[in-house]
């Protein structure tokens, strides 16, 4: 995997080493052939619920798929913006944050009273 690579890229090189035509893939996945030309051009996004499918059709894990799909979305709402690195640091310090105060929360014992 190229971490450069956008998800549609990747899927695309995935189905052309397995010699697999676009109007198969999009079947397998019940979407149009044109709605899967679209994701592989970069034109549309895929949707989570693709990711099983596809990581079972390719042999690919799950994960990795998903991460590249996610960091997709996060690259494309980011692109814009002046301050991108900056942004991602604060989400990250803020991610950490959300899960420590979600963990704690879950610990809390309300049958003290």
């Amino acid at each position: 995997m190229t971490p450069k690579a956008s998800f549609g890229e990747h899927i695309r090189s995935l189905r052309e080493n397995q010699k697999l035509p676009l109007r198969k893939v999009a079947a397998i996945l019940d979407i149009d052939p044109s709605t899967l030309s679209k994701i592989e051009r970069g034109e549309r996004s895929a949707n989570k619920e693709m990711i099983p499918v596809l990581a079972e059709l390719f042999k690919e894990d799950t994960e990795t798929l998903g991460l590249i799909l996610l960091s997709d979305k996060v690259a494309y709402d980011l692109m814009q913006e002046e301050n991108s690195h900056e942004i991602l640091k604060v989400a990250e310090e803020k991610i950490k944050y959300l899960k420590t105060k979600n963990h704690q929360q879950g610990k809390l014992d309300f049958d003290k009273q």
